[in-house]
């Protein structure tokens, strides 16, 4: 890996970690949808790293927070969880061997689903859904997650319909994002995938996620919560869509 290709990177992990620490989620969609567009490292390469940063920025963020979370609720999501993340990552191997446009294509239209999320405030439901719901939307998280390092979006727009407080919302997001990262981690780990590129770039990008972290808390952005999710909305679009060209 040049050092070039090594800077882009870190500045695309910490870009993404200082958006995940103030929305509760942005870290892999950002850093692979943009190191995917510009060709910087392939999807299995740069899913391995986002799996571990993850890991640490969640870490970070809920170190001496007192977490509030449905308890059931996350064990609901985290049983569907596992095997959604085998079977993402041995899809991600086929694909990456035989298919590498298909790959791009889905990775695009996730990331476009991602930003349709994002944009779209979802409807509060009165009461919590049921706990069927729940294991569901953990598999197809996990799904997501160990194809692309990205557990997020699915889980996020059901969890936002809940009757949660905000907080706990961002609490729980960042639970089951720790849980997923540690799973997939461990289990392309026991792959062989975790190479040399891999583990240099984790080891000089963690020491910045935990700095961001901190000082994403402690210094958000001067922008409003909407105008932070307009931003982040037309950029995950131009991302979605040059994905989608590129496959094409």
């Amino acid at each position: 890996m040049s050092t070039e290709t090594l800077i882009a990177l870190l500045t695309l992990i910490v870009f993404g970690t200082y958006v995940q620490t103030i929305t509760g989620f942005g870290l892999g969609i950002i850093v692979i949808g943009v190191a995917s567009a510009l060709n910087l490292a392939s999807v299995v390469m740069i899913a391995a790293v986002v799996s571990l940063v993850t890991l640490a920025n969640c870490a970070t963020a809920l170190f001496k927070t007192r977490v509030k979370v449905d308890w059931q609720v996350i064990k609901l999501v985290i049983i569907g969880v596992f095997p959604g993340i085998v079977s993402g990552v041995m899809i991600l191997d086929y694909l990456s061997g035989s298919a590498t446009s298909l790959l791009q294509g889905l990775l695009g239209v996730m990331i476009l689903y991602s930003g349709v999320n994002l944009f779209i405030t979802p409807n509060k439901q009165i009461t919590r859904s049921g706990d069927r719901s729940f294991f569901i939307s953990g598999f197809t998280s996990g799904l997501t997650g160990g194809l692309f390092g990205m557990a997020g979006p699915p889980l996020i727009a059901h969890f936002y319909r809940q009757p949660f407080d905000i907080k706990i919302i961002r609490n729980m997001l960042l639970l089951v994002f720790a849980c997923t990262s540690a799973s997939r981690s461990l289990l392309i780990g026991v792959q062989g995938q975790l190479d040399n590129d891999v583990l240099i770039l984790t080891a000089f990008a963690i020491p910045l996620v935990t700095l961001t972290t901190l000082l994403g808390q402690r210094f958000p952005p001067p922008l409003s919560q909407q105008a932070m999710k307009r931003t982040v909305f037309v950029m995950l679009m131009l991302i979605g869509v040059y994905l989608l060209l590129l496959a094409v």
